[in-house]
C-alpha cells in the first residue's frame, strides 16, 4: 500500500488545479481499494453545506448537489470528526437517500473527515454493494489519503480555485495568504517577482513579446549544454566505464530536438517565454520519473532537474532580464535577499513578500530598519504566477491579499492614511520624556543593528539602546570582522547615542541566524549550539569582540554588555571571567576605560528560575520576550503553520515575566524587556504594571508606545493586569486588554493591527490600482 499511497500523493501534488486533484483521488483510491465508489464532498463554511465535488462510481450528473451540515452520513462524519465504517449504510438512522446519485444499491460505507488545522474541509467516502465492514488497514489507508488531500484543499481555498477561479485565468479572484509578520505596516502595490539564478521552481509564467527571439535564445542555451556534456564526457573517457559514459549519450538524447527540446520549442511558439516553457517541460518529466515504481528510474528525476538547471543558467546568462520596477513595487521571491532588495530604486519599493525565511532573516531585519512592510514565510503563495498583479501586504498580521477588491483596497488605504495622520500627530512627543498620568517615569530605548537604525531612533526620541544586535555586522560580511573593524562599528553606535546607554549583546548566532562562513548544521538548531554556547566554545571570537567593545567605549563610557541565551550560572561565570580578562588586556594596552555594567538575557525557561542567582553576579537583566515565549510554548514563531499558537499573552508567559521582575527587584537589580512585546502598544500596559524598569523596541513603534503610556496611569494599568491575570486563555486576555484600551479612549493604537475581512467585500470588482 505504501508505494500506492506515494504514487497517488505524487499525482495529486502534480495536479494543476483542484478539480484535477479530486478526480485523481476518486479514481486512484477506488482502484487501490478495489471498491465500487469513491467520492469527495467539500464543506462550504459560508453556506454551511457539503457539495459533491468528485465521484467515481455514482452518477456523475450528481456532481454539484448539496446537503446540509448535519444531514446524512456525510454530515455525521463531519460533525463527529472521525471515520464512520458501516456494514449496511441504508439501515443507519442518519442515512440520507439522494435519488440523483444512484447510490441505493450500495451497502458498505466508509467515510473519513478531511481536516486541516482543526477545520473540517470535507469528507472522503468509499462504498460497495457487498454488505461488509471495511478492514482496519483500508480505513487507515483512507484516513492517510484524507490527510494528504487536506493540504491540497487548503491551498486551493487560499488561491481561490475552490471557487472555480484560477490565477492563470483572465478573471482575478481575491485570495488571502498567511505568513509571518516580518516588518510592520501596510503596503498596496504591484508585484515584481525576482528570481534566484538558475532555480527552475522560481521561474514565473510570462508571455513572450518575440517568439523567434525566445526560440533562438533557447536553441543557443541548448547547444551550449550539449557542448558541455560532450566536453565532460570526453574528459572522463579514460576514468569511467563505457556503460557509465553512455549516460552522457542519454542526456544528449533527452536534450534532442525530438525530445525535451521539441516540447519546450512548442510551448515557446504558443506564446510562453523560453524560461517558463523550460520550467513547465522539466516539471512534467520530473513528475513522470518520480511516479515510476522502479527505484533506479525514479532517481533519474534528479538528472532531468540538473539538465533543466543547466539550460536555465545559459538562458539567464544570454538573455538577462531587465526588470522594470513600477511605482509602488511589491517585491516577491521564493527567498528575498538583501541583494534583491538593493536593486529596487528606494523610492519605488513599498513592500516585500518572501515565501521562505523568518522574522530574523537578514532581509527582515533590513526591512524593519527601512520601514518597509514585509511578510515572511508565505509558504502557500503561488509566487511564480503573480508577476504584475495587485496585492496588499499586511506586515502587522503577516497577510498577503492577492487581486484585492476596490473596497478592500479602500479599507486598507484608510488604515494607511490613519496611521500616517496618527504618527504625524505624535511629533510633539519626540522631545518629551515618557511620563504616565500619575508621574511614573518610564525610559524608552530602542533595538538597533544597523547605522540606518540610529537616525530613525534619534528622530523618534529614543533615550538609549536596550539591544544592539552585534551579529548584524557579522552577517553582512564574508568573514569574521577584525577587532579594529568591530571597534569602528561599535564606536559609531556608542557615539551616536552618547551619553545615553548602549546595550551591546554579544554575538548571537545559531537558530535561524547563520553566518555563511561559519555554518552550523543541526537537526534542531533552536535547541542547539547558539548564542553564548557558541562564543564560550570559541573564546577567540568572544575575546576579540569584548576588547573591541571596550576600546570603542573609551571616553564615552556608555557601554553595557549583555549575554544572550544564558541557561546556567556556570555560563555567566565563564563569560564574566573572559570579560574581566579582556578588560585587563585593554587596560594594559593603555586604554582608559571604565568596566561596563554586564547583564544577562532571560530567554530560556530555565533562566526564569535562576534569577535570584544571576542577580548576585550581574548588574541588570533583560528579557528577550520573543525567544522566551517561543521556548515556554514550544512554538516556532517563524513557522506560519503554528504561528497562531505563538502568543505573548499566554498566561504562562505573563507569569514568567512577573516572576523575573519580582525576583530581580527583590535583589535591587533593574529589569528591561527588549522583545517585540515591548513595542506592542497594548502589551506595554501590562509590562508597566508588572514593574519593568525599561522598555526597548524597534524605533518605528516608539512614538505609539510613548503616546499610550502618556495617556494612562500606572494604577489603572495595575487594575487591568489584575483582571487579565485571572483569565486562562491568551486570546481572551488579548481581547480583554483591547476592550479596556478602547474604553479608556486609546483605540487608535489598535486600528493598524485590525484584520480587515475580505469576505465582506469580494463582490466588488478587482480594481485595486498599484498606484494607491
Amino acid at each position: 500500500m505504501l508505494n500506492t499511497l506515494r504514487r497517488i500523493v505524487q499525482e495529486v501534488n502534480a495536479a494543476h488545479d483542484l478539480e484535477t486533484a479530486l478526480d485523481i483521488i476518486v479514481k486512484q483510491v477506488r482502484q487501490a481499494m478495489h471498491t465500487e465508489v469513491c467520492s469527495v464532498y467539500l464543506f462550504d463554511h459560508e453556506t454551511n453545506h457539503y457539495t459533491l465535488m468528485a465521484t467515481e462510481g455514482l452518477n456523475r450528473s450528481a456532481i454539484g448537489i448539496t446537503i446540509g451540515r448535519s444531514e446524512g452520513l456525510v454530515g455525521q462524519v463531519g460533525l463527529r470528526e472521525e471515520p464512520i465504517n458501516l456494514e449496511d449504510a441504508p439501515t443507519h438512522p442518519k442515512f440520507l437517500y439522494l435519488e440523483e446519485t444512484g447510490e441505493e444499491c450500495f451497502h458498505a460505507f466508509l467515510g473519513v473527515p478531511i481536516i486541516h488545522h482543526r477545520q473540517i474541509l470535507g469528507v472522503l467516502i468509499v462504498q460497495q454493494r457487498e454488505r461488509r465492514r471495511f478492514r482496519e488497514s483500508e480505513e487507515s489507508f483512507l484516513v492517510t489519503m484524507s490527510a494528504q488531500l487536506a493540504g491540497v484543499i487548503a491551498h486551493a481555498e487560499a488561491t481561490g480555485s475552490i471557487k472555480k477561479a484560477n490565477l492563470k485565468s483572465g478573471e482575478p479572484h481575491e485570495a488571502k495568504f498567511n505568513g509571518v509578520a516580518g516588518a510592520p505596516g501596510v503596503a498596496i502595490g504591484e508585484v515584481v517577482v525576482v528570481l534566484p539564478p538558475a532555480f527552475l521552481n522560481a521561474v514565473p509564467d510570462k508571455e513572450s513579446e518575440d517568439a523567434e527571439l525566445e526560440l533562438r535564445s533557447f536553441q543557443q542555451a541548448l547547444e551550449a549544454v550539449r557542448e558541455d556534456m560532450r566536453r565532460t564526457s570526453s574528459k572522463l573517457a579514460d576514468r569511467i566505464r563505457p556503460e557509465e559514459q553512455a549516460l552522457f549519450d542519454v542526456y544528449l538524447r533527452m536534450l534532442d530536438d525530438n525530445a525535451i527540446g521539441a516540447e519546450v520549442s512548442a510551448l515557446i511558439r504558443q506564446g510562453q517565454w523560453a524560461q517558463g516553457a523550460l520550467r513547465q517541460v522539466i516539471e512534467e518529466h520530473v513528475r513522470a520519473f518520480e511516479m515510476m515504481e522502479d527505484p533506479y528510474l525514479r532517481e533519474r528525476a534528479v538528472d532531468v532537474k540538473d539538465l533543466g538547471r543547466r539550460v536555465l543558467a545559459y538562458l539567464q546568462e544570454d538573455n538577462k532580464i531587465n526588470v522594470t520596477y513600477p511605482d509602488n513595487t511589491i517585491l516577491v521571491s521564493e527567498e528575498v535577499t538583501p541583494t534583491m532588495l538593493g536593486e529596487v530604486p528606494k523610492e519605488k519599493l513599498v513592500g516585500l513578500v518572501s515565501v521562505l525565511g523568518s522574522v530574523n532573516s537578514h532581509v527582515a531585519i533590513l526591512a524593519r530598519a527601512m520601514g518597509i512592510p514585509t511578510v515572511m514565510g508565505a509558504v502557500d503563495l503561488p509566487y511564480n504566477q503573480l508577476s504584475g498583479k495587485s496585492v496588499i501586504v499586511d506586515g502587522n498580521l503577516g497577510r498577503v491579499y492577492l487581486s484585492p477588491s476596490a473596497e478592500l483596497c479602500r479599507q486598507y488605504q484608510d488604515v494607511v492614511d490613519e496611521e500616517k495622520q496618527f504618527i504625524a500627530g505624535l511629533e510633539g512627543l519626540k522631545g518629551r520624556p515618557c511620563v504616565t498620568r500619575d508621574n511614573f517615569r518610564i525610559p524608552l530605548w530602542v533595538n538597533t543593528g544597523l547605522m540606518t537604525d540610529v537616525m530613525r531612533s534619534l528622530d523618534r526620541g529614543a533615550e538609549g539602546v536596550g539591544l544592539y544586535r552585534t551579529e548584524v555586522p557579522f552577517m553582512i560580511r564574508e568573514r569574521f570582522p577584525s577587532e579594529n573593524e568591530q571597534q569602528e562599528i561599535y564606536r559609531a553606535q556608542l557615539q551616536a547615542f552618547a551619553p545615553s546607554p548602549v546595550t551591546m549583546r554579544t554575538l548571537d548566532i545559531g537558530g535561524d541566524k547563520s553566518l555563511s562562513y561559519f555554518p552550523i548544521e543541526e537537526d534542531n538548531p533552536f535547541l542547539g549550539w547558539r548564542g553564548i554556547r557558541v562564543t564560550l566554545d570559541h573564546p577567540e571570537i568572544f575575546l576579540v569582540q569584548i576588547r573591541a567593545m571596550l576600546k570603542a567605549s573609551a571616553g564615552l563610557n556608555n557601554l553595557r554588555i549583555m549575554l544572550p541565551m544564558i541557561s546556567s550560572v556556570a555560563e555567566v561565570d565563564d563569560a564574566l571571567h573572559l570579560i574581566h580578562r579582556a578588560y585587563g588586556e585593554v587596560v594594559s594596552e593603555g586604554v582608559n576605560v571604565q568596566f561596563p555594567p554586564v547583564g544577562v538575557m532571560i530567554e530560556v525557561p530555565g533562566a526564569v528560575y535562576q534569577v535570584s542567582e544571576f542577580v548576585k553576579r550581574v548588574d541588570f537583566l533583560s528579557i528577550g520576550s520573543n525567544d522566551l515565549t517561543q521556548y515556554i510554548l514550544a512554538v516556532d514563531r517563524n513557522n506560519p503553520r503554528v504561528a497562531d499558537l505563538y502568543h505573548s499573552f499566554h498566561p504562562a508567559v505573563l507569569y514568567a515575566l512577573k516572576s523575573v521582575v519580582k525576583d530581580a527587584h527583590a535583589a535591587g537589580k533593574p529589569v528591561s524587556i527588549c522583545g517585540e512585546m515591548a513595542g506592542e502598544p497594548s502589551a506595554v500596559v501590562l509590562l508597566v504594571a508588572m514593574g519593568f524598569d525599561v522598555l526597548s523596541m524597534n524605533a518605528t513603534n516608539l512614538p505609539k508606545v510613548k503616546w499610550v503610556l502618556s495617556n494612562i496611569s500606572v494604577s489603572w494599568a495595575r487594575e487591568v493586569l489584575g483582571k487579565v491575570m485571572e483569565l486562562d486563555d491568551a486570546k481572551i486576555i488579548h481581547s480583554t486588554l483591547e476592550l479596556e484600551l478602547r474604553k479608556a479612549g486609546l483605540g487608535k493604537i489598535l486600528t493598524p493591527a485590525k484584520e480587515l475581512n475580505p469576505t465582506e467585500v469580494t463582490t466588488s470588482p478587482n480594481t485595486c490600482g498599484a498606484g494607491i
